[in-house]
């Protein structure tokens, strides 16, 4: 039986660092322009809710930290959001409201020790419900001074009105297993939200589509200075360019081709059909979590257990 098409949509667009509200006003204005375009599945960029502060090193040099930074974390912190939380519930709200699947990157708050922060992905279902999040594994190079690292137990697909979902996060990407967790769950719609604007990563996307035999949907932020706040600037390294994330959206078949995009230098909406009887037809000769395994000489083994760093027992 045929499985039908699904309209896909990646947004690329830039978030407002330190002001969540208007934030989530531009996610709401963008996700109804995409669902105008016939979105049933939309997708948006790394950190869209709460900001990726490029650039920035928020005075922490190896052996020392600094005040000023210490203050520029505070203002980011203050940008994150909880999950679940109201924010959640908003666009839960409004993927109902439009019957679109939503992927949406955002910069998470520890409910408990409010201290750290997750570069996170939430999934939305189009009949209205927060489906779950995926915490970035591995945070890159100076990343990982303002976010924490996640853990298996937010590895799961998730279920949408329009198929299986994975978010896969970035550099997130490069690592061979945390992708074949994905294709080992039937994904159908593999999301890589990123600001990785080089021309490098069209070739990444292409060669996961065609590994994957899945949809890859990829949207990148494009982000000018002229949006950040002077006091991420005045904590550059370096002078900053005329345009701090160039974009780079793009939609890939299942074979590797590119059905959008990419699209560089502008805020956009890149929009595709994708018939989904596409997957089962390129996996007849190369299925990397079925078939061409070869369980009896490679094995991933996943942990998919929450790693609570504190356990309190009672007698």
């Amino acid at each position: 039986m045929s499985r039908g098409k699904v309209t896909a949509s990646v947004v690329q667009a830039g978030s407002f660092l330190f002001d969540t509200p208007r934030t989530m006003a531009k996610l709401h204005d963008l996700a109804a322009d995409a669902a105008r375009c016939g979105a049933q599945i939309a997708v948006f960029p790394e950190a869209f809710i709460g900001g990726y502060p490029k650039g920035a090193h928020f005075g922490a040099p190896v052996g020392s930290r600094s005040m000023e930074g210490r203050e520029l974390f505070r203002l980011y912190a203050d940008g994150a959001i909880l999950v679940p939380g109201p924010e959640v519930d908003a666009i839960a709200t409004l993927a109902g409201e439009l019957k679109m699947d939503l992927v949406v990157g955002a910069i998470e708050l520890d409910p408990v020790t409010r201290g750290t922060l997750y570069c996170t992905v939430l999934f939305f279902s189009g009949d209205g419900r927060f489906l779950g999040k995926r915490r970035k594994l591995m945070p890159t190079a100076a990343e990982r001074v303002i976010w924490g690292q996640g853990d298996g137990s937010t590895l799961a697909v998730a279920q949408g009105l329009c198929g299986r979902i994975a978010g896969v996060i970035c550099w997130e990407n490069y690592m061979p297993a945390l992708r074949m967790s994905q294709y080992a769950q039937g994904v159908d719609f593999y999301c890589a939200p990123t600001v990785d604007d080089r021309e490098s990563w069209t070739s990444a996307m292409r060669m996961i589509a065609l590994e994957g035999r899945c949809f890859v949907l990829s949207a990148c932020q494009h982000l000018p200075t002229i949006a950040i706040p002077q006091e991420v600037l005045s904590m550059r390294i370096d002078p900053p360019p005329e345009v701090l994330i160039a974009g780079g959206s793009l939609i890939a078949s299942p074979m590797g081709e590119i059905l959008a995009g990419p699209a560089r230098d502008c805020e956009t909406i890149l929009t595709a059909e994708l018939d989904l009887d596409d997957i089962t037809r390129a996996r007849m000769d190369f299925d990397a979590a079925g078939h061409y395994a070869r369980p009896d000489v490679f094995k991933l083994v996943v942990n998919d257990k929450v790693q609570a760093p504190t356990t309190l027992t009672s007698t």
